[in-house]
């Protein structure tokens, strides 16, 4: 597969679950609003820092209120992680290369898109927030089912596949850390109605809520972050994404487990090794922000050995695919 072919299908595939991410954390806040009154408003810049795009915002909007943030959020064209621009940039890159595709894909990016332009001038209100959200949200789910129904699970669909899962880890680790470290500044509020509500919501922004509950019953702070961290069987939880995105770049190179053959399966190797044998009482007794900051630059470091490795460059005719046996 060309690597201008393999890019595509990755890129498409984080910006579709990136747009997805952003509808779910919005949709959780619109709710927590109607539960904290007031008191929600001032998470309003938690949203975008979780999004990681809090110094773009603040050079162009200012003041953090629910319409600048909706805005910047949902419709902005200029801010390249606005749901507006992921879905357009998913649409680019399917359009690109349609013969790659099956129709159904297409249908469902091109259809994504063109419902979330409708918005672009005209924000949806308070009663029309949640039916937007889900609608973003349903689109992403279509288009993984249709994926995996329509498309031969070959190179594409694991490039496709790893584009999600990276994404899902990095918006997981990103979630669990704002709640950390800005959601509750106020230790008095620990272990209050205050705290459970927010830890309810945090849970909901991972889709985690009712799988949580199910497995522990109760909300305790650790076990969420073990829940979002560790599990093994949870689709959204960090150690579950990064060893799908194992699997793939096995797939990719044909290198048998407990082996690699370059430097993303090795970097990746050792990051799903490490939650392997992690502990969250020693995270957490550690740092829970300061390792999720770390762990998080560590998948970046992963995420740039990929496209080195599978995405900068085209094999020449004869030349082994990168990645394989030399």
């Amino acid at each position: 597969m060309l690597s201008r072919i393999a890019d595509s299908m990755y890129w498409m595939s984080r910006y579709i679950e990136r747009s997805e991410n952003l509808a779910r954390i919005l949709d959780v806040h619109h709710n927590l609003q109607l539960d904290l009154p007031g008191e929600a408003d001032g998470q309003w810049r938690a949203l975008v820092v979780t999004t990681g795009d809090a110094a773009a915002f603040e050079g162009r909007y200012g003041a953090y209120d629910r319409e600048n943030v909706l805005q910047f959020l949902i419709a902005d064209p200029l801010n390249p992680n606005s749901i507006l621009s992921c879905l357009a940039s998913a649409r680019e890159n399917a359009r690109t290369m349609r013969e790659s595709l099956s129709s159904e894909m297409w249908e469902q990016v091109n259809g994504a898109y063109l419902a979330v332009r409708e918005v672009e001038h005209r924000l949806p209100g308070p009663d029309a927030l949640h039916g937007f959200c889900r609608q973003i949200r349903m689109a992403s789910h279509l288009f993984g089912g249709v994926t995996d129904a329509t498309l031969s699970h070959g190179e594409g669909w694991n490039f496709i596949r790893l584009g999600r899962m990276f994404e899902r880890a990095d918006k997981t680790l990103r979630i669990l850390d704002v709640k950390y470290f800005l959601l509750l500044p106020k230790v008095e509020d620990v272990g209050t109605p205050y705290d459970n509500i927010l830890w309810t919501a945090l849970l909901k922004s991972a889709s985690a809520s009712e799988m949580y509950r199910r497995k522990y019953h109760q909300i305790l702070p650790a076990r969420v972050a073990e829940f979002l961290l560790l599990d093994l069987e949870f689709p959204r939880s960090v150690r579950y994404c990064l060893v799908k995105s194992e699997e793939s770049l096995r797939a990719l190179s044909g290198t048998p487990p407990g082996r690699y053959n370059n430097q993303a399966e090795q970097q990746l190797g050792r990051l799903r090794a490490e939650l392997d044998y992690a502990q969250v009482g020693e995270i957490i007794q550690s740092g829970l922000h300061e390792y999720l900051d770390a762990f998080e630059a560590k998948l970046n470091k992963v995420g740039d050995s990929l496209f080195e490795v599978y995405l900068a460059r085209i094999p020449t005719a004869g030349a082994p695919a990168p990645g394989a046996d030399q």
